[in-house]
């Protein structure tokens, strides 16, 4: 066998995981996952340190993995709801970018819709003294209505205008960020803390502290809500008129108005869903995840979310699995800093490779297509 006929049946046998176009939805993030840790090992090893060593101590940090030794009340599950509790904003946060992206939108603005929603729902109900029963639901209700008339307005400009979502969503979150930020250290600061005045347990999302086998656990009701909606996501966008039209809207907006689609309602509709999840992440973070708000900083889940989106293949139940993973990378960076003598940015670092890499797979479909392309010309040439 000639030289290049050796090297082009190793690359068609390293390739082969991700020729398959069914598969390529869960392939192409896994490469990339791989790809990134695999250059995250080679900073590591370039500090000096084993990058071994410092992902088993990520996964520990994280409850995946069980430590050496425990704190009193506190075990690998304890850690483990700690993650999720983590994680469930990042979800939130996720799938409210992943429908602006089927709907060919790029919802930049999911920090500033978060921080909106979570503070109508602080001080409308957190300070409210309501009873549970009441005051949980009405905190996610809030949370979708202020994030879908946040993100409804984004639609509404692009459509009525054509103002670039990019611009319009930067320019609300600079906007939310400095006049909330008003509101709190004018009326709701706390002067020890400096942020605003704690909500009351009966308004968190997050049951805290809750005593069991002889364990304080983190239990956060939103998680379970933040699955549901995952695959209430995936049913509308591959089941229903209004997930097509959506769908096809951000294909070709040209096309789908020859066709009848009306491309205004649908990308109003679009960022009003997206905010309205973005909604619900803002309330699960600062009265679920935290029970303050810190004034003049958005949340970086609000950024961290277009990563998620894009390493699961703007697919809703892949988010779900990329917010785990990253989720993972974050909660479990401290512990690895202690551990292993690594910073904690090394974990900042981990998803900025994730990004990079994800952001790759567009390319990686290109390249595959056309390898199959001029496959199928030789062997026609051949014939």
């Amino acid at each position: 066998m000639s030289k290049d006929k050796q090297k082009k049946t190793l690359s068609n046998r390293l390739i082969r995981p991700i020729r398959n176009e069914k598969w390529q939805s869960i392939s192409i993030p896994l490469v990339s996952i791989i790809l990134s840790f695999i250059a995250a090992a080679i900073v590591i090893l370039l500090i000096g340190k084993n990058p071994l060593q410092a992902f088993y101590n990520l996964f520990q940090g994280a409850g995946i993995l069980p430590k050496p030794s425990y704190a009193g009340y506190k075990s690998i599950l304890t850690d483990f709801l700690s993650l999720l509790n983590a994680m469930t904003p990042l979800v939130f946060a996720s799938l409210a970018v992943t429908v602006a992206f089927r709907a060919g939108l790029f919802n930049i603005g999911v920090a500033g819709q978060m921080l909106v929603s979570g503070f109508f729902a602080t001080i409308i109900v957190g300070y409210s003294g309501l009873d549970a029963v009441i005051a949980k639901p009405l905190v996610l209700l809030i949370g979708i209505v202020a994030g879908g008339l946040m993100g409804g307005l984004v639609g509404w400009l692009k459509y009525k205008f054509n103002i670039n979502e990019v611009v319009s969503t930067i320019m609300l979150n600079y906007i939310a960020q400095y006049v909330i930020s008003f509101f709190i250290q004018m009326y709701y600061i706390d002067p020890v803390s400096r942020q605003s005045r704690y909500i009351s347990e009966a308004a968190r999302l997050t049951l805290v502290n809750v005593e069991a086998a002889n364990l304080k656990m983190d239990i956060p009701i939103g998680f379970i809500l933040a699955m549901i909606t995952a695959v209430l996501i995936k049913f509308v966008m591959d089941k229903t008129v209004v997930g097509f039209e959506m769908k096809a809207v951000g294909s070709n907006r040209n096309a789908a108005k020859y066709a009848g689609i009306n491309v205004g309602r649908n990308t109003v509709l679009a960022m009003v869903i997206s905010g309205g999840l973005a909604g619900l992440a803002g309330v699960t973070y600062y009265l679920g995840y935290y029970s303050s708000i810190q004034p003049k900083v958005l949340s970086s889940i609000g950024f961290d979310s277009i990563a998620v989106s894009l390493l699961g293949n703007s697919h809703p139940i892949g988010v779900v699995f990329s917010s785990f993973l990253v989720s993972i990378i974050e909660q479990g960076s401290t512990y690895m800093s202690s551990q292993a003598g690594i910073r904690q940015e090394i974990s900042s670092v981990i998803v900025g490779l994730i990004l990079l890499f994800s952001a790759c797979g567009g390319y990686l479909k290109y390249k595959i297509s056309r390898l199959k392309e001029n496959e199928a010309g030789r062997k026609e040439s051949e014939a």
